[in-house]
C-alpha cells in the first residue's frame, strides 16, 4: 500500500484579517470564543445560535453582500420566522446583523427575496437614497390553525440603510391570497426588455408570474409547471435568470424550483429548467426534471440580485425536512452551503448547469501537499495526526474506470464517495458516517446520481468541514452536498482506482476558520 505521511503544521493566517467578536453588532452578548461547539462549521455561514433555515434576500448592494434568512431566534427547533441578516464583502467572511424583519399583525416572516430600486419605481427613496425592497410572504398562524387557505399573502419592506434598518409597507399585503394553501416565496427582479418588476410565487404545484411598475402593485400574467419537472411534493422558492451559454453565442433562461419532497435521494431537492422567457410567461422544451445537486442536504438554493460582477451567484440551506429538526446539534441548527458560481452549459443539444465555489474561497485555502502525479497501482493513503475535517483535495482522473474515494477515523466510522461507470452511478454513501441514527432516512441508504463516463480528464473535488461533504465533479457538473456528524474527525484519506494509471494534479489543502 502507498502511503504518504505528512507533518500538518498549525498556522494562524487569520488573526490579523478577521474583525474580532466584540466588533460584530449582534443583538446580546455571546461567549469570548464562539463558533467552537462540535459539528460547528468553520467556513461555511451558521447563525451563532438558535434556527436557520432559506436563504432570503440574497442581493448586492454598495459593497455589501447580504444574507437574509428564516430565523427562529427562541430555539433551535423551527418556530415563528424572522428574517436573520448577516453580511459579507467577499461572500466568504461574514458579519453577524441584528435581525432584519419581525413578525406583525399579517403573520409570520417567511422567504422572499431583495432587490435594489435604482430608479426608485416604489417612490420610498429618500434625499437620493437608493432603497433596498424586500418582497416576502406573510404566514397568518391563526388562519392555518382555523383551517383557511388564504393565510399567505405578500408583503413589502424598505431599507434606506442599506438593510441596517427596515420600514414596513403600510399597505401590506401587497398580493392577497384567494384561496391558495401553498402561495408563498416571491422572488423578484427587474426585466431590462419590458422595463417592469417581474416576481415568481409558487402555488402548489407550479409557479405563478406577476408584473409591477412600483413594487406595490402586481398583476398576475401566466402560470409554469403544472405539466413539466417533478410534482413529488410542494414547489417551493422560485427563482428566474439568464445566462450565456458557455461556448456559444446565445443565452438561456433557467428557473430554479426546490421540492419537498420528492427529491431523487429523498426529501428535499432544488430542480431547474432551461428556457425561454418574454417578460410574461417562461417556456421550456424540457420535459424531465433536472437537479442542481444529488445530495441530501442542498435545499431553497436562490441566487444573488444585482452582482456587480454579472456573475450568478448561489446559496442553499444544508439541510433536508426529512431530519433538519433532529441533527445532533445543541447551540444553533444548520448551516449554508458555501456560494457557488453557477453556469450553463450545452453538449449535443443538450442544456445542463454547473456549479462551483466561488474561487475566492481559495482566499482560505493552506497548501499542505501538491503532487503531479499519484500512482495508484496499491490504494493511496493519505494519513494526518490533525483532522481531515477541514479540508479542500482535488485531483484530476479519468472517470472511465471505477474508484473510490474513502475518508474515515480511527473508529471504523467513514464516509464514501465511488465512481461506478459499469452503472453510470456515482455514489455517495454516509451509511456509517457517524451519528445516523436521530433519523431513518439520514443514513439508511447510498445516495446516487446519474452520469456519462467520458475518456478525459475531469476534476474530482472534495471540501469537508466539520459537519459535511461537498463534492464537485467535472467543475460542477455533477454535485452531492451532505451532512455528516463523525464521532471523532476524519483522519485518514484512502484513494482507490481499479486502473494502472495515476491520479493527477492532486493538491491538498486546509481551511482556515472564518469565525475565530
Amino acid at each position: 500500500m502507498a502511503r504518504l505521511w505528512l507533518l500538518l503544521i498549525a498556522v494562524c493566517l487569520f488573526a490579523c484579517k478577521e474583525k474580532s467578536n466584540s466588533e460584530i453588532a449582534v443583538e446580546k452578548e455571546y461567549p469570548a470564543s464562539p463558533y467552537s461547539e462540535k459539528f460547528r462549521p468553520q467556513f461555511h455561514f451558521s447563525p451563532q445560535e438558535k434556527w436557520m433555515n432559506d436563504p432570503n434576500g440574497l442581493v448586492y448592494h454598495d459593497g455589501v453582500y447580504h444574507l437574509f434568512y428564516q430565523y427562529y431566534p427562541d430555539d433551535i427547533v423551527w418556530g415563528p420566522m424572522h428574517w436573520g441578516h448577516a453580511v459579507s464583502q467577499d461572500m466568504i467572511r461574514w458579519e453577524h446583523k441584528p435581525i432584519a424583519l419581525y413578525p406583525d399583525e399579517h403573520g409570520l416572516i417567511f422567504s422572499g427575496s431583495a432587490v435594489v430600486d435604482e430608479k426608485n419605481t416604489s417612490g420610498f427613496g429618500e434625499n437620493g437614497k437608493i432603497p433596498l425592497v424586500a418582497i416576502f410572504t406573510y404566514h397568518l398562524m391563526e388562519g392555518e390553525k382555523a383551517g383557511r387557505k388564504d393565510f399567505q399573502t405578500q408583503g413589502i419592506a424598505y431599507s434606506l440603510d442599506n438593510g441596517k434598518t427596515w420600514t414596513k409597507y403600510e399597505g401590506n399585503p401587497v398580493i392577497g391570497n384567494d384561496g391558495i394553501k401553498d402561495f408563498r416565496d416571491p422572488k423578484v427582479f427587474w426585466h431590462e426588455d419590458s422595463e417592469k418588476w417581474i416576481m415568481l410565487l409558487v402555488a402548489g404545484d407550479h409557479v405563478k408570474f406577476y408584473v409591477s411598475d412600483n413594487l406595490k402593485e402586481w398583476q398576475h400574467k401566466s402560470d409554469f409547471g403544472k405539466d413539466k419537472g417533478a410534482h413529488g411534493g410542494v414547489w417551493e422558492c422560485p427563482d428566474l435568470f439568464k445566462l450565456p451559454v458557455q461556448g456559444f453565442d446565445e443565452e438561456q433562461w433557467v428557473m430554479l424550483v426546490s421540492m419537498n419532497p420528492g427529491a431523487p435521494n429523498k426529501g428535499s431537492g432544488t430542480q431547474y429548467f432551461v428556457g425561454e422567457f418574454d417578460g410574461i410567461s417562461f417556456t421550456t422544451s424540457q420535459e424531465d426534471a433536472k437537479w442542481i445537486d444529488y445530495g441530501m442536504d442542498n435545499y431553497a438554493g436562490v441566487t444573488y440580485n444585482n452582482v456587480p460582477t454579472g456573475d450568478r451567484i448561489f446559496i442553499g440551506w444544508m439541510s433536508n425536512w426529512n431530519y433538519a429538526r433532529n441533527t445532533p446539534t445543541e447551540v444553533w441548527r444548520s448551516s449554508m452551503t458555501l456560494p457557488r458560481k453557477i453556469s450553463l452549459h450545452k453538449k449535443e443539444g443538450e442544456y445542463f448547469i454547473k456549479n462551483i465555489p466561488l474561487e475566492q474561497f481559495s482566499s482560505l485555502q493552506n497548501t499542505m501537499g501538491e503532487f503531479s502525479s499519484v500512482p495508484l497501482k496499491s490504494p493511496f493513503t493519505l494519513e494526518t495526526e490533525l483532522s481531515l475535517n477541514n479540508t479542500d483535495i482535488s485531483f484530476t482522473a479519468k472517470l472511465s474506470e471505477p474508484l473510490e474515494v474513502v475518508y474515515s477515523n480511527e473508529n471504523g466510522e467513514k464516509v464514501s464517495f465511488l465512481i461506478r461507470p459499469e452503472e453510470g452511478m456515482l455514489l455517495l454513501d454516509r451509511t456509517q458516517s457517524g451519528i445516523i441514527d436521530f433519523e431513518e432516512s439520514f443514513g439508511k441508504e447510498v445516495q446516487k446520481q446519474p452520469f456519462v463516463p467520458e475518456e478525459r480528464e475531469v476534476e474530482i473535488r472534495l471540501i469537508m468541514d466539520a459537519s459535511s461533504l461537498e463534492v464537485f465533479v467535472d467543475e460542477g457538473k455533477y454535485v452531492f452536498t451532505n451532512q455528516l456528524f463523525p464521532k471523532d474527525v476524519y483522519t485518514q484519506l484512502e484513494i482507490d482506482w481499479e486502473s494502472d494509471n495515476a491520479v493527477q494534479n492532486f493538491t491538498y489543502h486546509t481551511i482556515t476558520s472564518i469565525w475565530k
